[in-house]
């Protein structure tokens, strides 16, 4: 079968599911993965025939997009922040603006004394852990998540450790329950988290492909609670945060205003909004007072 016959075949397939250059983009990013072709193969060598030994797995992984299943869970990994992370149902696919979040820690990380310490709550695929460890080497992390599997994707994330970056270390424990179990980790001097924060309410807003298939615990916070993760970053922020330590979240871009006067009623200082790409407010960072 020729390629551009796939794509054709393939994007007609996707197109109740997506915008037709979307659906044709997934086809792409499959058959970069699975074929090694690039992206312009398909107009530069129009007679390229796939293999026939590898057409029945890229058939099969149509199917699955043709059921609504994320091309990351296909494919087995997500790109974030230049490097490959593994990834499956257990845990979110990251997303572009939590990268946001990540430089923005880099940047507090980099002021700082080699050797800082970073606790990661609601860590899923640790790719917020496992980016901090690697963008600033010396910087000693800690994941904290409650499901064992998704600890299981995070401790499988393979990366060469350079120029003395550490591997981070993944910790199960219930980020509601700040005070319920002994944490013999920390103190830290930065304390990041993006942690479930859309409402039950916004799930007739949201795809198919996220409401069928990615982790309902890593996405939803119930209506009448919707602060409830904050609440409880707050908690471990005042237990385990160094004086002068830093935090910073990723929010609900409707609750950015309650989100940070909770930090605000809290005790933190330096308590300040900021946008993300889409001028939306994404995030609140927060300071622990110095005395």
């Amino acid at each position: 079968m020729l390629l551009t016959a796939f794509l054709k075949e393939g994007t007609a397939a996707l197109e109740p599911l997506y915008p037709s250059s979307e659906a044709r983009s997934l086809l792409l990013m499959l058959c970069e993965a699975q074929l090694g072709v690039q992206r312009h193969t398909p107009i530069l060598e129009p007679s390229y025939e796939i293999p026939s030994g590898r057409l029945p797995s890229l058939l099969a992984a149509l199917e699955r997009l043709k059921k609504g299943e994320p091309v990351q869970y296909v494919l087995g990994f997500s790109e974030f922040m230049g490097r490959r992370f593994r990834v499956s149902p257990a845990v979110l696919i990251p997303r572009p603006e939590t990268e946001q979040l990540v430089m923005a820690a880099v940047d507090i990380l980099r002021g700082l004394p080699r050797g800082a310490r970073v606790l990661d709550l609601c860590t899923g695929s640790g790719c917020i852990a496992w980016s901090l460890a690697l963008e600033v080497p010396g910087t000693s992390v800690v994941g904290v998540d409650i499901s064992q599997e998704a600890l299981q994707v995070a401790r499988s994330q393979d990366f060469p450790l350079d120029a003395g970056a550490q591997a981070p270390v993944f910790v199960q424990a219930d980020v509601l329950a700040p005070a319920a179990q002994p944490f013999p980790f920390g103190p830290f001097d930065l304390i990041v988290s993006n942690p479930p924060y859309i409402l039950e309410a916004e799930k007739a807003q949201m795809r198919r492909n996220v409401l069928d298939f990615e982790p309902p615990i890593a996405l939803f916070v119930p209506d009448s609670d919707p602060l409830v993760f904050y609440q409880s970053v707050a908690a471990w922020s005042g237990r385990l945060l160094v004086p002068g330590g830093t935090g910073l979240v990723e929010i609900n871009e409707t609750l950015g205003a309650a989100t940070a006067e909770l930090f605000s009623s809290a005790g933190f200082s330096d308590v300040r909004q900021m946008k993300d790409f889409f001028d939306k407010d994404r995030f609140v960072g927060f300071r622990k007072s110095a005395s």
